[in-house]
Order: C-alpha cells, then structure tokens, then sequence
C-alpha cells in the first residue's frame, strides 16, 4: 500500500513499518499479530492521532500489548513511530495541519483530555527510553563547572529557557536568559565567556540565529549544550560538547515545550542535589530577601 501523504508518493516510516512487520510476523502471538494488522491498515494520518488505548481497541487487544507489540518491531514506543511518520507532514499547508489536530479530537472535552493525557505520556515515555545517561551526567557537569550558563529558546522554547535561568539563580548559580534575536542578539552574544557553558533548545528546528549563537559559544571556547530532536542532533554532533535528544511534538496536541520542560527540571534538580550546603544557603538567602520585600 502506498498512499498518497501531504504530496508525498510514499511514506518511508509507514514502509519500513510493513516491512518490519513482515520480517517478525512468526514471532508474534495472535494479539500480536492483530495489533500489526491494525498498523498496517492505519493511514500515515490516521495513525498519527491513535493512541495506544485506541489501537488496543481496534485490534481488540490492551494498551501493554500494542507497546509490547512496537517495541518487538524495534521501536521504543507510538511517540517513536509517530515522530517517524510525521517527516513528511512538516512540508504540509498549516491550516491542514490544524485541521487535522482539531478533527482527531472529536471535539468532546472529554476525548480532548484523554488524547492530551495520552500523548503526554508518550512523548515522555519516549524521552526516558531514548536518555543517554552519560550525556546527561556531562550536562550537569558542565553547569557545575560554568562561570555563568546562558539560556537560548525560540519561539515557545524561550519559556523554557527563561525558566531554567530562573531555578539556577534560585540555586544560586550564575545564569541570563538571551531575550533578544536579529539584530540585537549579537550584543548578548559579546558576553558569552571562554568559561561559560551555553543551552540551546531547539527540539524541532534549528533556525539561523540558533546556530549564530551555536558558532559564538564554539568560537570562544565556550560549552555548548544542545536539546534537540535526534536528526539535529546527529547533524550538529561535531559541533556541540553534549546533546540531549528531546522527542518534539508531532502532532501538536501536546505543546512543543513539555519534554523540553521535563528535561530542564531534571538538569536543574541534579545541579542542586551536587552541592547540598550551597543549594540550602541560596535558599536561605532567597528566603530572606522575600521576607525583606514583604512576602
């Protein structure tokens, strides 16, 4: 079967899908074998809105048997298989897209919950299988090391960004958030120390200024962690001291930023448990300084 996909002739992922289920077909069990029927006969776009509950109901089966299913296949999860599939969806018109999203919904609040809580999960579930844990440890310490750690985010990731800088300073670690982009960017790039470490989040595209700031920090010697989606990440792995891969939202049901969230709490918890002592007295110092101010 080859459909026809946002101008695409054929979808690879939904290829080498069918051509993975091919080559496991006497492994599986019936139920397992049900769930591959249901892959296989899934459009490229109706498979990117199915959650695990409601394969498992296509193919009469349970959520814990279409993942056991997918991960015999070779795939970590459906957040896995979803980002494979949505390549191609990326060249497509917008408003399809947001046509798309709205439908599979249904419209009952009820349905929207379940579809946000289930993706959620997913993408999640995804962003644990696929941490290496040394790029992790690394990560931290970096920050630990850092005469000062700057924060880059576009677009929604600036959310993210600005709230890592906010729980460092809390920390009492040495933190700025760039704010700016064009034009006045380079002048927050001119601050970017030898000794400082710099986080660029970009988990689904990597835009110019992205990159500027990338080239600045390799220039002046400075490390540079980068949480991106994998494809950039094997790209730009020359370029940067450590990369974290973060699964993006394929979909759009879930908001670009949330694994991007999970992982920067995670960097900044880690930070804090390394010095325990300086931790509790930036703590205490926050705690008073509020006490000052009337809170």
């Amino acid at each position: 079967m080859t459909e026809d996909v946002a101008g695409v002739r054929r979808n690879p992922a939904i290829v080498e899908l069918r051509a993975r289920i091919r080559d496991h077909w006497d492994e599986f069990t019936p139920a397992g074998r049900s769930v591959c029927r249901s892959l296989s006969e899934s459009t490229p776009e109706r498979l990117l809105y199915l959650s695990a509950q409601e394969l498992g109901v296509a193919s009469k089966t349970s959520n814990a048997t279409v993942i056991r299913t997918l991960q015999a296949l070779g795939y970590a999860g459906l957040a896995e298989l979803k980002d494979l599939v949505a390549t191609p969806f990326s060249s497509s018109p917008r408003e399809e897209r947001l046509r798309n999203r709205i439908e599979s919904t249904g419209g009952d609040p009820k349905h929207v919950w379940d579809r946000v809580i289930a993706e959620s999960i997913e993408r999640i579930e995804l962003l644990n299988a696929d941490l290496s844990m040394d790029s992790y440890k690394e990560a931290v310490r970096l920050m630990l090391e850092a005469r000062e750690i700057t924060t880059y985010g576009f677009g929604a990731n600036y959310v993210a960004a600005e709230h890592l800088t906010l729980k460092l300073r809390r920390l009492g670690r040495r933190s700025r958030c760039i704010q700016t982009a064009g034009f006045r960017l380079a002048d927050d790039l001119m601050a970017i120390e030898r000794e400082d470490v710099v986080i660029v989040i970009a988990p689904g595209r990597l835009l110019v200024d992205a990159e500027v700031v990338i080239d600045r920090a390799r220039a002046v010697g400075a490390g540079i962690i980068l949480l991106c989606k994998q494809a950039v990440g094997e790209r730009l792995a020359g370029d940067v001291t450590v990369t974290i891969h973060v699964p993006n939202t394929v979909t759009g049901i879930t908001p670009e930023v949330l694994t991007i969230i999970v992982t920067v709490d995670a960097l900044a918890q880690a930070v804090a448990a390394a010095d325990t002592e300086h931790t509790l007295e930036s703590a205490h110092t926050l705690e008073t300084l509020r006490q000052q101010l009337g809170f």
